[in-house]
């Protein structure tokens, strides 16, 4: 056994707390060590160079690399030994930088510490086995979930790299989000004008197979090869009939909220969602429809069956982007600022619909029937606050309330307009000159966090501080506006558990990795892009899915893609085919073979989390990279004594 071990410096953010000299001095003294080096930037070329030197010098047949996060530099260094002629998996990584030097300032327990870690990888070099990946063929077809905008674009991206794509939306219509809002911030653009030429191109398109209100309902597989059940909600009418003349909607009478209008005008229970919706074809809600039977008596196509039922359809797919968005937060958390209670405070995206031409008032600012003469805005409603469990900022909240503010003083000259705020982000492109041109427009800002909005004959009254003042100052208002933040969807939520999605701290879904991997997710295969990955404005939502899009055209250029080997697998002789392993795998890898009477590992869905090996009461099952003599072997390095 000739083992070479390489403690990396990182600059200062291991060597400014750990004794780097020192801790290579220590394990020299370890048996099997042949060469112990220190190096600035071990990831560096020169770094890597001086392995692949030292591999062929000293016939290093184990390489130890101490340094961060094997989930930052593991793939590099595999690559590095790999190139030198050694196994990938005869590489060990120690963490002595998020593990140990960043998590104390205290030098002397640090460089103990670090002594400890890279003796325990020592050890488990020791016991490492050769393992082989194997290539699997890709299928060169895409699922991209959620149609707003960051689903449109990706989707659109692969189609015209000459791939094959399924959109799947749940709602009737593509959209999304950005099909309610007036305008687009800081350009003042028709956002229907902007989404409305993309969602017609997502029809013409031969590669897109666009699937309306459809969800996806199971997906398993492993990169390359996944296979999705989606259920085709029943629509009750057929699109390939329906021409979209609206006599059903006419004559239906039942009238319920419009979920698109955010409740502020009815629709019917037969419908099309907005004027531009895609497909245009019309839908009905069966929980609202009492099955009178007028539209389908109505509809000189036959397009309607009230009979009609919810379908399982079930593809192959090579790749996955996730790209469901999100919801507003509900200011009913927030009963302070009357939310529920008061007709006059609306959230932002309520308001945005009133200033849409198509709204329910058609583009005219009124609230019960009148025109305001006084507006307040309120930012950071549901953001940037602990109590309500949403300490990050939505990032778009300050933008939006800016344009809505503008957009009030374009058409209600006279409208007296405040906002009340913590500090402004106008972080973007054009974003800082157009804060300045609202607040030429005659915009008042004030600094200051409203505590209650409360009644007071027919006006509101905001109560507040002014930070700048330092006083209490109460503003009357005909209407109040709520920021209201971006929230990850209960859908999403719910997805991430069929996709085996990582979640943040904040709910949204995990990327690989903040900067180098920020369009990945855990999963090989799956990508993330738009607001479901965490709150951000169009342009970033429209890069990011650009982003996934070029994973997955890379991925399907590719043609083969390789397995890890790290993968758990039955000793026959052991298994008593309990099927305890088989109900707990998180990727239905287990099959029992009815034959041996043994259970089985399906080496194309084991994703090596190593549920199974932790479960079997007759230790049956091992997981390759991680045997309990390797952990074992380190348990016992870290009792070692001095």
């Amino acid at each position: 056994m000739r083992i070479g071990v390489y403690v990396c410096h990182c600059g200062m953010n291991i060597a400014g707390v750990v004794d780097v000299k020192r801790v290579v001095d220590e394990i020299k003294k370890m048996k099997n060590v042949v060469v112990a080096r220190d190096y600035v930037y071990m990831c560096s070329d020169p770094g890597q160079d001086l392995i692949k030197k030292d591999i062929k010098e000293y016939n290093l047949n184990r390489v130890v690399v101490a340094s961060c996060s094997p989930r930052m530099h593991e793939p590099t260094f595999r690559n590095t030994i790999k190139e030198a002629g050694l196994n990938p998996y005869l590489l060990e990584m120690a963490n002595i930088r998020e593990q140990d030097s960043w998590v104390t300032e205290d030098k002397e327990e640090a460089t103990k510490k670090a002594i400890s870690l890279v003796r325990i990888a020592v050890l488990r070099a020791s016991l490492l086995e050769e393992l082989y990946e194997k290539e699997v063929t890709v299928i060169p077809r895409a699922l991209v979930i959620g149609g707003g905008i960051a689903g449109i674009q990706a989707a659109l991206d692969i189609a015209n790299a000459g791939y094959e794509v399924y959109l799947v939306e749940k709602e009737p219509s593509i959209g999304g989000h950005m099909a309610q809002l007036e305008k687009t911030f800081p350009t003042l653009d028709c956002s229907a004008c902007i989404l409305t030429p993309k969602m017609v191109e997502v029809t013409q398109n031969k590669n897109i197979k666009l699937m309306t209100y459809c969800e996806v309902e199971e997906v398993s597989g492993f990169v390359g090869n996944f296979k999705v059940k989606i259920r085709q909600k029943a629509r009750g009418v057929n699109p390939d009939l329906c021409t979209a003349c609206g006599s059903c909607s006419i004559i239906c009478p039942v009238y319920v909220p419009n979920e698109f209008d955010c409740g502020l005008a009815p629709r019917k229970a037969i419908y099309r969602p907005f004027p531009q919706a895609v497909p245009n074809v019309f839908t009905i809600s069966f929980k609202d429809c009492v099955q009178c039977g007028l539209c389908e008596w109505n509809c000189e196509n036959f397009a309607i069956n009230l009979n009609d039922k919810d379908k399982i359809i079930e593809i192959d797919v090579g790749a996955i982007v996730v790209a469901t968005g999100y919801e507003e937060f509900d200011p009913r958390l927030k009963p302070e600022f009357g939310y529920g209670r008061y007709k006059e405070v609306l959230t932002g995206l309520e308001f945005e619909r009133i200033l849409n031409a198509s709204g329910p008032t058609f583009g005219e600012i009124k609230i019960n029937g009148k025109v305001p003469k006084s507006i307040v805005f309120i930012h950071c409603v549901g953001s940037r606050d602990e109590q309500v469990g949403n300490p990050y900022c939505s990032r778009v909240c300050c933008m939006y309330i800016a344009k809505q503010a503008h957009l009030v003083k374009e058409r209600l000259p006279d409208c007296k307009v405040t906002v009340f705020y913590i500090d402004v982000r106008a972080f973007g492109k054009g974003f800082e000159e157009f804060y300045t041109r609202v607040k030429d427009e005659g915009v008042i800002y004030r600094r200051g966090s409203p505590s209650e909005i409360y009644k007071r004959g027919d006006k509101l009254v905001v109560r507040s501080e002014d930070t700048i003042l330092g006083e209490i100052i109460e503003e009357e208002a005909d209407l109040v506006v709520l920021g209201t933040g971006l929230v990850p969807r209960k859908e999403t939520l719910e997805l991430a558990k069929k996709l085996k999605l990582s979640l943040s701290a904040d709910n949204f879904l995990l990327e690989a990795h903040p900067k180098l991997r920020p369009v990945d997710s855990n999963i090989d295969g799956v990508y993330l892009c738009g607001c479901c990955q965490g709150p951000k404005d169009i342009p970033d939502s429209v890069a990011q899915a650009k982003g996934a899009a070029s994973s997955v055209i890379a991925l399907f250029n590719k043609r083969v893609v390789t397995v890890e080997p790290i993968q758990a697998y039955v000793r026959e002789d052991y298994c008593s085919g309990c099927h305890i392993c088989e109900g707990l795998c998180p990727y239905s890898a287990l099959e029992f073979d009815s034959e041996k009477r043994v259970m089985r590992v399906n080496e194309a869905l084991c994703r090596g989390c190593g549920v199974c090996p932790s479960a079997c009461p007759s230790g049956a099952i091992v997981m390759r990279h991680y045997t309990d003599e390797q952990i074992e072997i380190q348990v016992g390095g870290l009792l070692w004594e001095e």
